[in-house]
């Protein structure tokens, strides 16, 4: 019996005797991280079991035979959970790990600034030191959920001095304080997930700090890793899971169940990627049309291609934590896999749109086939700036995977605060 089986089988016979449609969506967050079940991959004795990538694939496929809810998702587990697990102390782990595998707690990122996205270590919010404390001041911005989050994974500047990615220093500070002040803002779909967080004296206990003061650009690498192969996953369709939304801890989970399937069922006739096309040429009598059938054609091939970029920077990611070196070194592989999803997508959409003609252009109730075009090209620009975008993506598959020269830059090795003097 290959380990893969092995895993699956412990796996569903723990879910068939532990699964209770009665629990409380908390009751069964718990459960499901202290068994290790929902975690799979992460270490042993941090709510994980230690297991490889194909083991943990495995043990994610038996959940969904199962028929079991998902363990918490989005930043809290995707990017402060990784990042911790691979940088964080002792302490750190056993004071935050409990809430972000438990789904207590909802974590935020504040990376972006309005004068530092593309180049992000060109950030200018300072962190200074006083006493057993930091105080940070500055603004962030396209900060997904900080209106509902307890903690921040913080990057600021500590130290101006020297060269700006040398000057850095990774913190998790505390969403409710004082200082924190967040406001929406409204995106091009109409909702507001994103805002932009403005810090005012606000405090992060010395013993918040992720790594060592000025080394936080090793460990946003590892954020970013994690962010960029998350975001091209879930842009490929490679994401689905019987996951729920928000944190709705005291619901019974037999009634969000039944809302999941509900909201499947709903996904499941609102077609993605090359079927999408196909639904709409069908609808507009252009399934024929030899330049419409080019483009499906594309858009299946452009989602095959993704998958296998998929399983190439998993097992990619499973050698650099063998090596020690876990998220950094996985980067140039999780570049080409997000930067294909951001293609993929604006392609796709700007193919919808056409297969449409004029109405098209149209959106919310009034386009013809509901609005599905105009959500996937809002998606693509998502994913094009979210986790770098598509031209520090190229930059990165550039000179890491092709060995191409670097770009000429001037600001490398100059200090910080001389690339600032005078702005």
């Amino acid at each position: 019996m290959s380990s893969q089986n092995g895993v699956a089988e412990e796996a569903a016979a723990w879910f068939a005797e532990n699964w209770d449609l009665e629990s409380t969506l908390g009751q069964w967050w718990r459960r499901l991280a202290e068994s290790g079940w929902g975690f799979p991959s992460w270490p042993l004795g941090r709510y994980g079991r230690g297991l490889r990538s194909a083991e943990a694939t495995a043990v994610l496929e038996a959940r969904r035979r199962a028929g079991v809810m998902g363990p918490p998702s989005g930043i809290a587990t995707m990017l402060a959970g990784p990042t911790l697990l691979a940088h964080g102390t002792p302490d750190q782990l056993d004071r935050f790990l409990p809430g972000i595998a438990t789904g207590e707690h909802v974590w935020c990122q504040l990376f972006s600034e309005p004068g530092a996205g593309s180049d992000l270590a060109s950030l200018r919010t300072r962190a200074e030191r006083d006493g057993d404390q930091w105080v940070v001041n500055g603004q962030k911005v396209w900060t997904s959920g900080a209106h509902k989050s307890t903690y921040g994974i913080l990057i600021a500047r500590t130290d101006p001095d020297v060269p700006k990615h040398s000057g850095i220093t990774y913190f998790v500070i505390d969403m409710r304080q004082p200082g924190v002040e967040v406001r929406p803002l409204r995106e091009l779909t109409g909702r507001s997930v994103f805002n932009e967080v403005f810090l005012t004296d606000a405090i992060v206990p010395a013993e918040n700090l992720v790594g060592d003061v000025n080394a936080g650009w090793g460990v946003t690498m590892t954020t970013l890793a994690n962010e960029r192969s998350g975001l091209s996953v879930n842009a490929t369709g490679g994401g689905g899971r019987l996951d729920i939304p928000g944190h709705r801890l005291g619901a019974r989970v037999a009634d969000l169940l039944a809302e999941a399937a509900a909201e499947m069922e709903r996904a499941a006739v609102r077609p993605r990627g090359h079927r999408l096309l196909v639904e709409l040429a069908r609808s507009r009598g252009k399934l024929d049309d030899p330049l419409v059938r080019r483009e499906i054609a594309r858009a299946y091939a452009a989602g095959e291609v993704a998958r296998i970029s998929a399983v190439r920077a998993q097992a990619a990611a499973e050698t650099a934590r063998a090596r020690g070196a876990p998220g950094s070194e996985t980067s140039p592989l999780v570049s080409v896999q997000k930067m294909a999803a951001s293609q993929n997508l604006h392609r796709l959409g700007r193919a919808a749109v056409d297969i449409q003609g004029p109405y098209g252009m149209l959106a919310g109730p009034d386009a013809l086939e509901d609005d599905r075009a105009f959500e996937t090209i809002a998606t693509a620009f998502m994913i094009s700036i979210g986790g770098g975008t598509d031209q520090i993506q190229r930059n990165i598959v550039g000179e890491r995977v092709l060995g191409l020269p670097g770009e000429p830059r001037t600001d490398k090795d100059l200090p910080f605060r001389q690339l600032t003097a005078g702005a």
